[in-house]
């Protein structure tokens, strides 16, 4: 679908990278990877077009089509959420019109035979799967969907996109693309501001869709599930590996185990030509073998070793006083703007010594809990920090705290004590502050450095209850992993909210999911919490899958499967059975209305004075939402189910 040939980037005298060349195949699912700087986001424009190489070729093939969502982006603010996702159809009527010349085309020629009227055939049936898939005029359940997975309701429909923050407003561009149905989707850092669920979803839409994936993702447990080939961007140079992650690390480790050896063998040698060179330098006799030995030298190409691994940097929170034995307890508390309430009656303990999990999706809040554990919102209820809580707290805009003035190594400096002092250089190499970059000034750095800084600052202070919020989003596997190590040697209590799943695995004992108002406790580690949740709330919808199989397999074929094939009795049932399940669509639609409004009835009441304290009106309320997230599932199963039947 893409070939690359003898790419090569250049910013400054020295080369990115240079003469790569490699192949994007259909059902391709590549994770890019390489250290930050090496060049993953500059390769994904280039293969956009949105940038050019300084040599070398990348040939598309005629016909296809790429979607790139980049990590910075710009939405409108003149639109709704529906408004602006359905941007991603404004070329419907053109493919339509396209089709229906093909068509014609096809119907008036005779030459059947010829080169040109089967490629013809070819644009005419790639173009047609293509709108099919997009759901051709019928695309509005498509885009719901879609938003709906992604984690927006149906009450965010029609607000404007100026009223969401950036992580919101990433996912209607996300949206957009995903309903294009490009044939190579090219996604930088797509998970960075999706809540697990949203990850989960994306994860189950890349497997199954049927074009090639490129990423860039820093989530390891995303690209393990969604990749099968993993292409390292390393010194200048590309390594092509046909495996998933983790095997890749194996197989990278052994590598670099033999570019080691390679290169401890040639320095040998250089060093051997060098004495001999030194030594006869000067003697008459020896002067042809020294000018071919010199040669000799020129002629070495010199070995490369992939950077160090500096995940094996161990880092130790500074001991701290001993805390009470119960940093956090909260009873019935509630927190509430106006009308809105974003959680009520939370009852939580949490002990000395636990490290424990704040999930759930976007703006149920969970941020807004630890505010309140922080003291810096007013909440209704009590809430009690322990004797002696020393917190360490990291927040979103805990990068605009820093000293602009003071240089990264100094803003380290001056929090560092002891023997840590001496290892200041490592420990900023391990955060990506390797070299020069860490004489850099506070105010030259980008938001995403800023936090990292931010975070290796907190790690050297002395505290005994850590709250970490959403800590991972700027930091690579190799600084993660140095992190996580940190956090699960620490000795006090910590919180981490956080949607990657890789991080949380071995760290957390117990998740507290947000959602609905309520704040529910897990015990176990984040898969045990997912696995729960999958049994709860997937049942149904793994149940209509295998009626999708038969759709999926039909579409392998060289051309796309037509009601044309089908025996008169087995189209008689296909038909009724489409019938069925639009009437179950609609049916769950009408369903879903008439629970909207009785959960908008029943807020009224929960709003006025009488109804706060009326404990039956929460507990209907909770009983509405549950049945509305029942029916929900009910309706995209069906309405999968009926898409896979009607392509």
């Amino acid at each position: 679908m893409i070939s690359i040939e003898g790419l090569k980037v250049e910013f400054g005298v020295t080369p990115l990278f240079e003469d790569v060349s490699f192949v994007i195949n259909k059902k391709d699912r590549i994770a890019l990877v390489g250290k930050n700087g090496a060049g993953k986001s500059t390769l994904l424009k280039i293969l956009a077009g949105l940038q050019r190489p300084t040599e070398g070729v990348v040939a598309v093939q005629r016909g296809v089509t790429i979607g790139y969502l980049p990590q910075v982006m710009v939405l409108s603010d003149t639109r709704t959420v529906i408004e602006e996702t359905e941007m991603a159809f404004d070329h419907i009527a053109e493919m339509q019109a396209r089709i229906d010349r093909m068509s014609q085309e096809l119907a008036e020629r005779t030459d059947y035979d010829s080169e040109g009227y089967h490629e013809l055939i070819e644009r005419f049936t790639h173009d047609n799967e293509r709108f099919l898939m997009m759901g051709g005029t019928n695309y509005r359940a498509e885009m719901e969907r879609t938003l709906t997975g992604l984690g927006f309701s149906r009450t965010d429909f029609e607000r404007p996109t100026s009223e969401f923050s950036g992580g919101w407003r990433m996912r209607i561009e996300l949206a957009k693309i995903l309903l294009r149905r490009p044939d190579v989707l090219l996604l930088d850092e797509p998970t960075n501001h999706l809540d697990i669920e949203s990850i989960q979803w994306l994860e189950n839409f890349l497997k199954v869709c049927p074009g090639a994936v490129v990423l860039v993702s820093h989530d390891r447990a995303f690209i393990n599930n969604v990749t099968n080939r993993t292409i390292e961007i390393s010194c200048g140079h590309i390594y092509d590996y046909k495996v998933a992650y983790d095997e890749f690390v194996v197989l990278r480790k052994e590598r670099r185990e033999q570019q080691l050896r390679a290169y401890e063998n040639q320095q040998k040698e250089i060093k051997d030509t060098e004495d001999f060179i030194e030594r006869f330098r000067y003697k008459a006799t020896k002067a042809v073998q020294v000018q071919s030995r010199i040669k000799q030298l020129e002629k070495i190409e010199r070995i490369e070793v992939d950077e160090e691994d500096n995940s094996s940097l161990h880092l130790k929170f500074p001991p701290a006083m001993r805390s009470g034995n119960y940093p956090v307890i909260c009873e019935g508390v509630r927190k509430a703007y106006g009308d809105h309430v974003v959680f009520h009656d939370v009852d939580l303990t949490i002990r000395r010594g636990e490290k424990v999990a704040f999930v759930g999706k976007n703006g149920e809040g969970k941020s807004t809990l630890v505010k309140c554990i922080m003291d810096e919102i007013p909440y209704e209820g009590q809430l009690t920090i322990g004797h002696n809580v020393l917190v360490g707290y990291f927040a979103q805009n805990q990068a605009q705290l820093l000293d602009e003035n003071l240089t990264v190594f100094d803003t380290i400096d001056r929090v560092a004590k002891g023997d840590i002092r001496l290892k200041i250089r490592d420990i900023l190499g391990a955060f990506m502050f390797g070299g020069e970059a860490s004489d850099k000034k506070v105010k030259v750095l980008s938001g995403g450095e800023r936090s990292r800084l931010a975070m290796i600052k907190l790690l050297l202070e002395p505290v005994n209850f850590l709250i970490l919020d959403e800590p991972t989003n700027h930091l690579d596997m190799r600084s993660k992993d140095v992190l996580k190590e940190a956090i699960r040697d620490f000795d006090g209590t910590v919180i981490v909210v956080s949607h990657d799943r890789e991080f949380l695995d071995g760290l957390v004992t117990k998740v507290y999911e947000f959602g609905g108002g309520l704040v529910k406790e897990h015990l176990g580690g984040i898969y045990d919490f997912l696995q729960k949740k999958r049994l709860e709330s997937l049942d149904q919808l793994q149940l209509s899958q295998p009626s999708a199989a038969p759709a999926a397999k039909a579409r392998k074929g060289e051309a796309p499967a037509s009601e044309s094939k089908l025996s008169y009795e087995a189209l008689k049932e296909q038909n009724k059975r489409i019938r069925k399940l639009e009437r179950q669509v609609a049916d769950c639609e009408e369903r879903i209305a008439r629970i909207e409004e009785q959960v908008r009835e029943v807020e009224e009441r929960m709003a006025t004075p009488e109804g706060a304290s009326d404990m039956q009106l929460y507990e209907r309320h909770q009983a509405l939402k549950q049945q509305m997230a029942e029916v929900e599932t009910e309706w995209e199963a069906a309405m999968m189910e009926l898409e896979a039947m009607s392509n």
